[in-house]
């Protein structure tokens, strides 16, 4: 808080250097010290309110340029009134208002102009190209310093996001790693388990078996079912949904060998190829869809055996589609599950584009998974599970490079009007100066009494459109029609007026008036009236 204080009082200083400095060098017309002291507080207020309300210290800097000047155009106040007007671009972050102080202040130095009864042409350029290089373009400066930081900002909060995101994403992929993990235990395991049941009830129903055996068989075999529930129900907790399957084959085993691995453990199932035809015609097939076909296999084996123990399998594998139909369970199996890892199934199958069919067959259950081979297009995904891609890119006007060539066009226009107006204005302004000028050796040849038809020939085709009639020695005399002329054509600068009155056809007053900060006394002498 004290720092900006001591910022706030730095800025004052350095306003109020120009407003007292100014009018000593004489590049102002002189003005009373009450004036200078008043504009000196009215800066003061600015730098104080400009942080809280930006508005009112860019108004008031306004109004101390339109209080010395209709043209808004003073060395006293213009660095004060360029500055408020780039703090509001930064400070303020509502358009309006400053476009409505920007024409506010255009209408009041309008009707100022045309009040002062001069020549209002050069003096409204002046007031739009002051206005617009020392105003508008400071705050769009501002504007553009304030949008910078806060993309700044943005960008920083992004990354912070993004980073935070990431995390996220490693948190999830660990999860979802240790979920995959679970999984294959839970179907490597529930594979074996079931096999396991299937031996024991083999050994029970063997006519060779004793009595307490047979019971110790039937119990491993109600533990061994009991414990692939159990598993089920474990690793369903950490699986989420739609997670991917992880390869489960174990390496190096096909899908013969799995019907066969399950064949001696007692399950009555057969191994079927395609015909002949349809092997030499087949397509290999990639390392992912073999994983999927024995992963297919090895959990309708798995649900043959717990959910119909003693029913004979038949497992086809086809060019195209594996087939796994089982008949009627022979013996009371287990309840039906959730068929959670046919779920599982059918979303790896359809994401490498085949389809996965699952139901009663006769008296029996079927479960027919058809798949592309290598080289095969996979299926188009349906719009509901087709993702959000990237989209089409930016079509033409769209995109940082297009934002980026409007605002150098935008900037480009204002910077052309700007440039228009105020050459325009210089144009006039040197225009109406240099054809006011009366040589200082012409003045001289003017004499008292002298008729107006022979003055006025020596006199320039334009007179001055803004006489300094507050630096004249002495009124101009009552009735009569008096001429002012610059003595010289320097611009920008205060030079000295020579006024010329005219009464009834005749000359009656030639005087000089001084250039600003110059006395009166040394130019009185030159003040010539009309004998009575």
């Amino acid at each position: 808080m004290r720092s900006r204080r001591r910022a706030d009082a730095l800025l004052w200083a350095a306003l109020a250097i120009p407003a007292l400095t100014v009018d000593r060098m004489g590049l102002n017309e002189p003005r009373p010290a009450w004036q200078q002291a008043a504009g000196i507080a009215v800066l003061g207020l600015a730098a104080a309110v400009w942080r809280r309300w930006p508005q009112i210290g860019f108004a008031a800097a306004a109004g101390l340029e339109l209080a010395a000047a209709p043209s808004l155009f003073t060395l006293s106040y213009g660095t004060a009134l360029a500055v408020f007007a780039l703090l509001m671009g930064r400070k303020a972050t509502r358009v309006r208002p400053a476009l409505l102080l920007f024409g506010a202040i255009a209408l009041l130095g309008t009707a100022k102009i045309v009040v002062r009864g001069v020549d209002p042409v050069v003096e409204w350029l002046v007031l739009m190209g002051t206005l617009l290089f020392g105003a508008v373009f400071p705050w769009l400066a501002g504007r553009y310093l304030r949008q910078g930081r806060e993309l700044a900002a943005a960008g920083w909060a992004r990354a912070g996001q993004l980073e935070r995101e990431q995390r996220i994403v490693a948190d999830r992929a660990r999860l979802r790693e240790r979920a995959r993990i679970a999984q294959d235990m839970h179907d490597s395991l529930g594979h074996e388990l079931s096999l396991i049941a299937v031996r024991a009830g083999a050994l029970q129903v063997a006519a060779d078996l004793p009595e307490r055996h047979r019971g110790a068989a039937a119990d491993l075999r109600v533990a061994a079912s009991d414990a692939t529930d159990r598993l089920h129900e474990i690793i369903g907790l950490l699986r989420e949904e739609g997670d991917e399957v992880a390869p489960l084959a174990p390496a190096g085993e096909s899908v013969r060998a799995l019907v066969e691995r399950a064949a001696d453990s007692g399950l009555p199932v057969q191994y079927v190829r395609g015909d002949a035809q349809e092997q030499r015609t087949e397509s290999p097939r990639t390392d992912e869809t073999e994983r999927t076909v024995h992963r297919i296999v090895q959990e309708a084996l798995t649900n043959a055996a717990k959910h119909a123990p003693g029913a004979s399998v038949t497992v086809e594998v086809r060019a195209t589609a594996v087939v796994v139909t089982n008949g009627p369970a022979k013996e009371p199996g287990s309840g039906p599950g959730v068929g959670s890892g046919l779920v599982g199934l059918r979303a790896r199958i359809e994401d490498l584009g085949g389809t996965l069919d699952a139901g009663p067959h006769d008296d029996g259950f079927q479960v027919v998974a058809r798949l592309p081979t290598e080289g095969e297009e996979p299926l188009p995904a349906t719009p509901a599970s087709a993702g959000p891609g990237p989209g089409p890119g930016p079509g033409p006007g769209h995109g940082p490079a297009y934002a980026r060539r409007r605002t150098v066009l935008a900037f480009g226009a204002a910077l052309a009007t700007g440039v228009l107006l105020v050459g325009g204005a210089f144009a006039w302004y040197a225009y109406s100066r240099s054809h006011a000028v009366l040589e200082p050796a012409d003045f001289a040849r003017l004499t008292i009494g002298q008729p107006q038809a022979d003055a006025v020939r020596l006199l320039p085709d334009r007179d001055a459109s803004d006489p300094p009639d507050e630096r004249a020695p002495t009124p101009p005399p009552d009735g009569a029609d008096c001429r002012y002329y610059r003595a010289s054509g320097e611009l920008f600068v205060t030079v000295e007026h020579f006024r010329v009155c005219f009464d009834d056809g005749v000359l009656v007053e030639k005087s000089v008036i001084p250039k600003a900060g110059v006395g009166t006394g040394a130019v009185s002498e030159v003040r010539e009236h009309v004998k009575e």
